[in-house]
């Protein structure tokens, strides 16, 4: 009996394994030696652990391969229950220890049956803890360290039960904590709202006073501003274009590629009321050109979201898939259920899907590749995106001609000029301990990626681009469009001011050509937005009206600025959007190019100023994007 009253059988001395795994389970019954084989001959072509390979292919369940473990390791297995637990657990041990370390080792302190042993839980029988148990024994003054098996899940959970608050506090202000200054925690610093009320102020004086000239000024800023971001992302998209015929992983590197040597993957799935698209994800996951014994996928779900967890269960997904339940906790954002799921991944490289993501199946192996390729200050690679529904409605030619732009040439273009990336939502492959290194996401930050994207140029490391595609659900409804991009602009909105605070500072570390990249790529996408109405509307109502009314205060010099800049503008805008659609072959989507003049006003300006409105008084509300709604099938072509 131990001190709580519960019969355990404690082994005294280490002991050896009591057989090989497979025996052990074909013994129980729970293979055959047929499946045995097969199982085997996966292991020897793929690499990985032989009762893993047996979980995923679904011919035992957890629980079953667990006490198969512990049989062959001769360890006692505990059957987790939060009462249980509760009743032995001796919390004493508990204090002072940091749970990303309980998660990294594997090893949970539990209780001292004797002065002179402790147990702990573990979830990976088989490990060598020789140097974690003897940091153990000095800690707790003890001789041994006796290891009980528990599931992954069931460790996990007992991890949750006890830090549950400590990890979503982590999660929520870890960045803030770490780094204050590159936190959007705080929308405005002092300096930036007196420099911002000292302009606003002189401005107001010198319209009242001055307004011929005022008005001039501001005007001509605008059209210079116009024509620098016109510019920049023209030649960005030449720079991009010269990829095009470039292939940075070849299909032959992916063949080459042994699947013994690929390290296990961890995906995280971050889903806030979506059971539409949960099974569609599973199957899609499934296709991916992966041993499936070495990705850890993990789906994030909050605690109020009962309808997808539901849906979860019922899709039955593959034993390497674990669901993680999110404490409520403000802000509710997707950045904060990435950073708590990040506690809990295990793989080398990790990698995010949206649940309405179909992946190429080789994209993965790509990302493998793509760092092996990269220096070592590579933290990150960015897949393009694209939609399997493009061709819905107007909305979703729109979008796919501007992702296609997006992904396939100003990013491109981006790497090959060797400038910061602000990444995508999605399919962003990531070396694990870099991402935690960097601090994971900044969940007041609703356009995260972008921002850490930037967080990791701030740094001094880098990220990239590979030739694989993320094929998702296009936006199909106006208004559920315009909250999607309005949060898009925002975060890049806040991600300017976050890294405007010490721009001195930025110089120094992006160097000059770097930083002015930031400076137009992300602070000035909002602002070309913010601008198009205000140049479009002074030139329409001369155009109509041909009033003399304007002409004191738009001398004949920025007329003319401003009216190349509307042409040449527009036309730079339709023609980019049109050489979009050759990497792909979208042709069909051509003619829709004309309409990017609309697509600019009509969507993308409503989005920024509503987004400006929130920046002030609602900054760090998510817009939550309805997904699942196509009336579309998957097509997401192989191209």
């Amino acid at each position: 009996m131990d001190p709580f009253g519960y019969t355990i059988d404690i082994p005294r001395e280490p002991s050896k394994k009591e057989g090989l795994i497979g025996q052990i389970l074909i013994q129980q019954g729970l293979i055959t030696k047929e499946q045995l084989r097969e199982a085997l001959k996966i292991q020897k072509e793929r690499g990985g652990r032989l009762g893993w390979i047996v979980l995923t292919l679904g011919w035992v369940n957890r629980l079953e391969l667990f006490q198969a473990l512990a049989r062959q390791f001769h360890l006692p297995f505990w059957n987790f229950s939060i009462e249980a637990f509760e009743a032995k657990c001796q919390k004493e041990l508990l204090s002072n220890l940091d749970p990303s370390i309980v998660i990294r080792y594997h090893v949970l302190p539990f209780f001292k049956p004797t002065p002179d042993e402790l147990v702990v839980l573990t979830d990976y029988p088989g490990k060598n803890f020789s140097l974690v148990f003897n940091t153990l024994k000095k800690k707790y003054n003890v001789k041994k360290v006796l290891p009980w098996i528990v599931t992954d899940l069931d460790f996990a959970h007992a991890v949750q039960y006890i830090w549950n608050d400590k990890l979503a506090d982590e999660a929520i202000y870890g960045l803030f904590y770490r780094n204050p200054d590159q936190s959007a925690i705080r929308v405005f610093t002092k300096t930036q709202i007196f420099l911002l009320g000292c302009s606003a102020y002189f401005l107001l004086i010198w319209l009242y006073f001055y307004p011929l000239s005022c008005i001039s000024f501001c005007f001509g800023i605008i059209q210079a501003i116009f024509s620098m971001l016109v510019l920049f992302k023209t030649l960005l998209s030449f720079a991009g274009a010269r990829r095009e015929q470039y292939e940075p992983i070849s299909q032959e590197e992916v063949r080459q590629i042994s699947n013994s040597e690929l390290p296990t993957y961890t995906i995280l799935i971050p889903a806030y009321k979506e059971p539409n698209v949960i099974g569609k994800l599973v199957t899609a996951l499934k296709k991916l050109d992966y041993p499936q014994s070495k990705l850890d996928i993990i789906l994030l779900l909050e605690e109020d979201d009962k309808a997808t967890l539901e849906a979860a269960k019922k899709a039955k997904p593959p034993g390497n898939w674990r669901f993680i339940i999110i404490p409520h906790a403000i802000p509710k954002t997707k950045p904060k259920a990435c950073n708590y799921g990040l506690f809990f991944a295990r793989g080398e490289y990790l990698t995010i899907y949206d649940a309405e993501d179909i992946p190429e199946p080789d994209q993965l192996k790509k990302a493998v590749i793509g760092f092996k390729k990269h220096d070592s200050s590579c933290v990150c690679l960015q897949a393009a995106l694209n939609y399997f529904n493009a061709d819905e409605n107007f909305i979703t030619r729109m979008f796919t001609l501007e992702y296609s732009y997006w992904f396939d040439y100003l990013l491109p273009g981006l790497d090959r000029l060797n400038l910061p990336i602000p990444l995508g939502g999605t399919s962003n492959h990531f070396k694990t301990e870099f991402l935690k290194l960097l601090g994971g996401w900044d969940p007041f930050n609703v356009t995260e990626d972008a921002d850490l994207g930037v967080r990791a140029a701030a740094h001094g490391m880098t990220v990239g681009v590979i030739n694989s595609t993320t094929y998702e659900e296009a936006n199909s409804k106006y208004w559920n469009w315009i909250r999607q991009r309005s949060r898009w602009i925002k975060g890049y909105m806040q991600t300017a001011l976050v890294y405007n605070r010490n721009p001195l500072q930025m110089i120094r570390i992006l160097g000059f050509k770097r930083w002015l990249s930031f400076q137009l790529f992300v602070g000035g996408t909002p602002l070309l937005f913010l601008a198009v109405p205000i140049v479009w509307s002074v030139f329409i109502y001369w155009i109509f009206t041909e009033s003399k009314l304007l002409d004191p205060f738009f001398p004949p010099l920025l007329v003319y600025w401003g009216l190349f800049n509307l042409i040449w503008g527009n036309f730079l805008g339709i023609y980019l959007n049109m050489i979009a659609v050759f990497r792909r072959k979208l042709f069909y989507l051509m003619p829709y190019s004309f309409f990017n003049p609309i697509y600019w006003l009509c969507f993308h300006s409503i989005a920024a100023y509503k987004a400006l409105w929130q920046l002030f008084f609602n900054p760090f509300y998510w817009e939550k994007t309805e997904h699942g709604i196509t009336k579309h099938g998957e097509k997401a072509e192989q191209k």
